[in-house]
Parts: structure tokens; sequence; C-alpha cells
């Protein structure tokens, strides 16, 4: 946080409210932003779905559903980095291998082992053969490396809103930064809800098979949400959330090991 590291711990309450406790410097900062994290804000009043069978049964059973606005932004850039053109395996197993390896102990009762996100001037000390050894590529590891050096003017972004044309070109300004890595960002840390991830392995199937039955490419994804201008994440949310499956057939991506190159 911009105060220090914290620790947050949210636990649901019976009565469907959640009892909030951090620890550390900038626990009081974290705890301020707890209910964006949670979705306040996040309006869906306006959201019609009435048209779709899938989606309107999906906005009747969770009439709760709300984007979250995490209000970090490198954190989600990093992440989101890490994930670009490799399977979500090893993206996770790169994350999880940099963070124990560079992050600090968690404050307060954290569990042990819990490590937080380094800080910006410290991922830009990582060596090239800890990249190399975590399953990191050279173009994500200099692109990573890129965000770090921006990471203060990421976060000045906030003040911008939910999300905007303005925004995605502050982010796609970094080097290695393109139309995938923006959007993941800003529907995370910005909860931004218009953003689509054009440029993603699975999305497009998913959301032609959901509101076509059949499979699409991005234009044809964008064609078919263009009903929900302004609000085609909380479309998309609402696919994710309703158990709708594609069929499961078709290529797959491949876990590659860097390492080995």
């Amino acid at each position: 946080t911009p105060l220090g590291d914290a620790s947050l711990r949210l636990d649901p309450r019976a009565d469907g409210g959640v009892d909030a406790r951090a620890w550390g410097p900038g626990a009081e900062w974290v705890i301020a932003g707890v209910p964006e994290l949670l979705g306040e804000g996040d309006d869906w009043s306006d959201l019609d779905v009435s048209a779709h069978p899938l989606l309107r049964d999906a906005h009747r059973r969770l009439p709760a559903l709300r984007l979250m606005r995490t209000n970090h932004v490198f954190e989600a850039m990093a992440s989101a980095v890490l994930e670009q053109k490799v399977t979500g395996l090893e993206a996770r197993r790169a994350w999880r291998q940099l963070i124990l390896a560079h992050g600090d102990p968690a404050p307060g009762p954290a569990p042990a082992g819990m490590r937080v996100l380094p800080s910006p001037e410290r991922w830009r000390l990582v060596p090239s053969w800890e990249w190399h050894r975590a399953g990191v590529d050279p173009k994500r590891s200099r692109t990573l490396i890129a965000v770090a050096t921006s990471a203060a003017g990421l976060e000045r972004t906030l003040a911008l809103g939910r999300g905007s044309e303005e925004i995605t070109r502050r982010l796609r300004s970094i080097p290695g930064v393109g139309i995938w890595t923006a959007a993941e960002t800003t529907q995370r840390a910005h909860g931004d809800p218009d953003s689509v991830s054009v440029g993603d392995y699975h999305v497009h199937d998913m959301v032609g098979w959901a509101l076509a039955g059949h499979a699409v490419d991005d234009d044809g994804m964008l064609e078919l949400l263009e009903p929900w201008r302004g609000q085609r994440q909380r479309v998309m949310r609402l696919i994710e959330s309703s158990g709708f499956r594609k069929p499961r057939f078709g290529p797959r991506m491949t876990v590659q090991d860097h390492r080995a190159h």
C-alpha cells in the first residue's frame, strides 16, 4: 500500500455482512478500501439482459454480483504481465516463486510462509537468472521491470475513475503492455465495467458459445457484446458466474518450460 505492507482478513457473517481486520503499516489504508474491494459503488441497475435467457437467469440468481476494485494498479498489472501468452499454471508458479523469494513476511497473525508483494523497487532488482529460474522469459521480465519503473504513474490512474480510454492509453504507453494486459489490469484494479480481454486464448469462445451457441473470434465476441457497450465486463462476469461451460474440444495451450531455453 502507499503506507507500507499490510495483511487483510475478511470473515463473512451470517447476516451477509463482512468483518474486516488488518495488520501492518498499511492496515488503515486497506481497511478503507474494503467496501470497493467487495463491490461497493458498482451499480448494475441500468444493465438490461432480459432479452437473453442465460444472462437473464444468471442475473436473477445472482442479484448481489458486483465487480471489485482493488485500487492496486501495479499489483494487478504485474500479475497480468506474468500471465501473458502462458497457461494459468505457469503464471501462478512464477508468481509464487518470485514472491516467496523477494516478498517480506506478511505482518500480523498471517499463515506461516505468507509473503507480501515485493515493492516496485525490489522487482527492478530481481537478477536475470531468477526470472529464468521462475520460468519467466526475457520479454515478460523486461515488461514487468518497465511496469515497476512506472508504478507511481500507474497508481495515479485510479483518480480517473473506473475505466476510460485515457486510463487504457496510459497503461498501454508502457513498453510490452498491450490491449489484453491493459484490460486485465483495469478489470481488477479499477473495476472497469466495460473492459473486454481482447486477445485472450479462451474468452472469445466462451462468449460465443454462451451468447450464440458457437465459437467466435475476437471480432465476433465484440459484435455479440456490442448491445451492452459500457457494461460488457458485467455481461462477461455474468457468463463466468452462471455455471455455463463451453464444449471441451479443440486445441489447448501447452505448458512451456522456459527454464530449458
